[in-house]
């Protein structure tokens, strides 16, 4: 066997005074990053306990990348008897491309808990009152000292300093003194600026801070050269409908970009291209994956290369490198970024074949390798092999992926990743972020979940996900709460109802309700969510046998109609899911979604909340109640559905109010179709798929 060098193991860290143990979020021990983004409220939770009965605290604490402490938050014991406390920290810049952000949790020992919860209990039981006040008095004496006093807000410390001078005043009660120093005003003070005794700190873990945009963000799909394309006359001067009556002209990036004002208009941040690059001839598939492609027919764009030029190339017929610049300008004027399909293979006829035929494998026949899933054979692919000459071919990558940043390009959409090795993407992504921090990478892997989780891990911001395959309620709660729990801190889902390669049952059979169901669900089930062009009519014809597309667009031209969008409605649905998405903090955020039971199995109900205090100052400034969205959603797309919705009141920040049972209390406002509606703990819902698929409500109080 050969030498093989291992790592050296993590050398061993004493516990400390207070333990603080099972950190989150934290990746593989520190190996990697957690993910978070610019005002993202990043869950921060760990275990904290010590010997005996004195009470604890935790305070989770943001280091900026220069090592200096940016914030800290209180954290609450969030399951009693199990020591697991929970805070909430919130970056507000990017992290560079030379250091990240961190955090860590400091555990104390909390004097005050310990008194407060002490004194209760021995003046109910007539014990030792005049030392449990003596004691407080002291305690006091340290609470207000003038270094901890001048570090409170002004009414924090006016209540501490009068709870003070009541447990010295041997003059009062008993009774008054401990209550004066028991009220909520003192303990609320505590809680934002506690006395801390024996202050342990964790060791610091690295938190990958991007731009907003890799948390949350509409995408849109788009092949170029079918926008603007067209179709010459045929026999006796009719335009061509049969594969061999006329011939086709590519759309170009000046016609694509006619269709940008659109695309932005429905509220879209990122158009996302195919391939722009040549496109081979040898072994060239035909309209619907045929294997005869007819003379026309452009082939796949993700055959790449032609003796035009390779990935670093632009297929001519699209037109040059200062027209797709001016196309990455005209998306700009528009609010919108230019993301590329990034799909590191070849075909037959890529110049790397002849220039570096050992970037590929060698049959033993001496003939390349081509593209095989036993027994499909992709004869127009030639996989890139990266164990012959990694750096060689690592560096070209390289060379190619800044080449397409310089004309424009701010996030790349990464065909199967998973089938490329994962020290490549590391390097590569690391090399990425160096040079260009604010540059994204989604990951298109419909795989295995550890190799789609560690994709993630390495530096992928985002990922395709199975949302697409979740379809009954029970696999939409479970899913919805899967990717918004733990796993959140590392893979950010981006939910797509279809793409160019997919066409899930569900859509082929649920009409335009179908259409609109799944949107709603992927624009407010998922901060990051994306569409294919032609959502928008409808487009849910499947080749016969598999979940795809019948013409597909991968293999043929496809200009489309673009004025029956707003007749069926989709389109107008689309733009204002955006609008309200935009609007609203809470769908901008990953992590706190709640699910609530319904009565009905085919109704889902969830809700996201920011609270008031991690809400933006911008636009809403002095905010004082939460923002809370709440989605009730009918599943069939072709029946009415009843249902009662069981709120979790605490999950969207309200209370009842007492002697009130089903009684309103609050009201609930519908982002869709403007109307209010008083609720209370379990409201009765109607939704007619013919008239509104969902509720996404606003919630206030009556």
């Amino acid at each position: 066997m050969e030498a093989v060098t291992s790592p050296q193991p993590t050398p061993h860290v004493p516990i400390g005074r207070i333990p603080v143990l099972q950190l989150s979020p934290v990746v593989e021990g520190g190996r990697w990053p957690a993910k978070a983004a610019v005002g993202e409220v990043v869950p921060v939770e760990a275990t904290v306990f010590r010997e005996g009965h004195d009470a604890v605290g935790a305070t989770a604490v943001l280091l900026a990348p220069d090592g200096t402490v940016h914030s800290a938050a209180p954290m609450t014991d969030v399951a009693p008897g199990l020591d697991r406390f929970r805070g909430f920290l919130q970056p507000d810049a990017p992290s560079d491309g030379a250091a990240d952000w961190s955090f860590r949790v400091e555990a104390w020992s909390d004097p005050y808990g310990t008194w407060s919860h002490d004194a209760v209990i021995k003046f109910d039981a007539g014990q030792d009152v005049d030392l449990v006040l003596a004691e407080g008095r002291l305690l006091f004496e340290r609470i207000v000292a003038p270094a901890l006093q001048a570090t409170r807000p002004a009414a924090d410390a006016a209540a501490l300093e009068a709870a003070a001078r009541e447990l010295a005043d041997a003059t009062r009660p008993p009774e008054a003194r401990l209550a004066m120093a028991m009220t909520a005003a003192v303990k609320d003070a505590l809680r934002r600026n506690p006395l801390r005794d024996l202050v342990t700190a964790s060791a610091a873990y690295p938190l990958r801070v991007s731009r907003p945009l890799a948390l949350a963000a509409a995408w849109y799909e788009l092949f170029p050269r079918s926008e603007g394309a067209t179709r010459g006359r045929g026999k006796a001067g009719k335009v061509g409908t049969g594969r061999s009556e006329g011939s086709w002209r590519s759309g170009t990036f000046a016609t694509a970009a006619k269709r940008l004002p659109a695309i932005a208009e429905m509220g879209f941040d990122v158009v996302y291209l195919t391939p722009v690059h040549p496109i081979g001839t040898t072994f060239r598939k035909g309209r619907n994956n045929t294997l005869d492609p007819q003379p026309g027919d452009p082939g796949s764009p993700y055959a790449i290369g032609s003796p035009d030029g390779g990935h670093d190339a632009i297929h001519p017929d699209l037109g040059t490198e200062q027209d797709f610049r001016d196309f990455v300008a005209a998306a700009r004027a528009e609010g919108l970024e230019v993301a590329l399909d990034l799909a590191l293979q070849c075909s037959p006829d890529h110049p790397w074949v002849t220039e570096h035929p050992e970037w590929f494998s060698v049959r033993a026949d001496g003939t390349i390798a081509y593209a095989e899933n036993p027994p499909k054979k992709y004869q127009d692919i030639y996989p890139l092999n990266f164990d012959r000459d990694p750096e060689g071919l690592s560096a070209e990558i390289l060379r190619i992926v800044e080449l397409w940043i310089d004309r424009g390009v701010t996030a790349f959409r990464v065909d199967n990743p998973h089938t490329k090795p994962l020290d490549f993407w590391e390097w590569l992504l690391s090399e990425v972020h160096a040079a260009h921090p604010e540059v994204i990478f989604l990951s298109e892997a419909f795989t295995r979940p550890a190799m789609m989780q560690t994709l993630a891990r390495i530096g992928f911001h985002q990922s395709y996900t199975y949302f697409t395959w979740r379809n009954t309620k029970e696999e939409v709660e479970e899913y919805l709460q899967e990717v918004s729990g733990p796993q959140g801190s590392v893979l950010r889902p981006s939910f797509w109802p279809t793409t160019h390669d997919i066409l899930p049952p569900y859509l082929q059979h649920g009409g335009v309700a179908g259409f609109a169901v799944r949107a709603v669900l992927a624009a407010l089930g998922s901060p990051t969510w994306g569409i294919y062009s032609g959502y928008e009519l409808v487009e849910n014809v499947p080749r016969p046998g598999v979940e795809e597309q019948i013409d597909n667009e991968k293999y043929e031209f496809k200009p489309r109609d673009w004025s029956q969008a707003d007749v069926i409605g989709v389109s107008t649905l689309l733009r204002r899911l955006n609008e309200i998405r935009r609007a609203h903090p809470a769908l901008q955020q990953l992590r706190d979604l709640t699910v609530h039971p319904t009565t009905n199995d085919q109704v889902v109900a969830f809700s996201r909340r920011v609270r008031a205090e991690h809400l933006p100052a911008a636009g809403r400034p002095g905010a004082t109640q939460d923002d809370v969205v709440l989605v009730v959603l009918n599943l069939d797309p072709w029946g009415t559905q009843e249902s009662t919705v069981l709120l979790d009141l605490e999950a969207l920040g309200l209370t009842r109010p007492d002697g009130v049972e089903d009684q309103a209390f609050f009201v609930a406002h519908d982002e869709l179709s403007g109307a209010t509606y008083p609720w209370g703990a379990h409201p009765y819902v109607r939704l007619d798929p013919r008239e509104q698929v969902a509720h996404v409500l606003t919630i206030g109080l009556a």
